[in-house]
């Protein structure tokens, strides 16, 4: 867990709440063909179609990033590109160790610490290859089973969507990385395809 997120609070469970939600809203409103005659949406199955797509989008705007603006940063006091893909990817490692129950393979590295834009998208991918099983395993039973969490006992769902949840969070800045740098985030060029860098 990455030092700005103060524990399971009370205001993390409301947005994991509020999360579940838009997904459930998002998968209901996306086009269909053939028109479907109803679906099921599970607390399980919008965890984890929340993280796929989270995904996605963080290794796509990685991808779009150039080489050379990734040590961009739009003032002084913000991190750099790249160091927050680096965030990113070792934030998902914490969170997933412990839904794991397990050692963090990447406890030692350091966010800061300088690396290349292929360095930073492999251990973006790496990060994604060590939560997948754990994510796609996730059922709506063991969601709601407690794990620990440091001194807590924290129900697994929290930390599967608590995934979704600060991914976002880093991908709305990156999204604005982007724009800086004439570039249009991929979630926003999925909707227009006719879009093009600059607009």
């Amino acid at each position: 867990m990455c030092p700005h997120h103060r524990g399971m609070k009370l205001t993390i469970t409301l947005t994991v709440m509020c999360t579940a939600i838009a997904s459930i809203a998002a998968l209901a409103a996306a086009p269909q063909s053939p028109p479907p005659t109803g679906q099921k949406f599970t607390l399980a199955n919008a965890a984890i179609q929340s993280y796929i797509a989270i995904q996605r989008d963080l290794l796509e705007a990685a991808e779009l990033m150039p080489e050379a603006d990734y040590a961009f940063k739009p003032t002084p006091e913000t991190r750099p590109f790249g160091q927050l893909i680096a965030h990113a990817a070792l934030s998902q490692f914490g969170g997933c160790s412990i839904l794991q129950g397990g050692p963090n393979p990447k406890a030692a590295e350091k966010e800061e610490t300088s690396r290349s834009k292929v360095v930073l998208i492999a251990l973006l991918k790496e990060s994604t290859g060590f939560c997948n099983p754990l994510i796609n395993a996730m059922t709506d039973e063991s969601m709601v089973q407690l794990m620990k969490a440091g001194p807590n006992e924290v129900a697994r769902g929290l930390g599967a969507v608590g995934l979704s949840v600060h991914g976002n969070e880093v991908y709305g800045t990156i999204a604005v990385y982007l724009r800086l740098k004439g570039i249009v985030p991929p979630t926003t060029a999925r909707l227009k395809p006719a879009q093009t860098k600059g607009n």
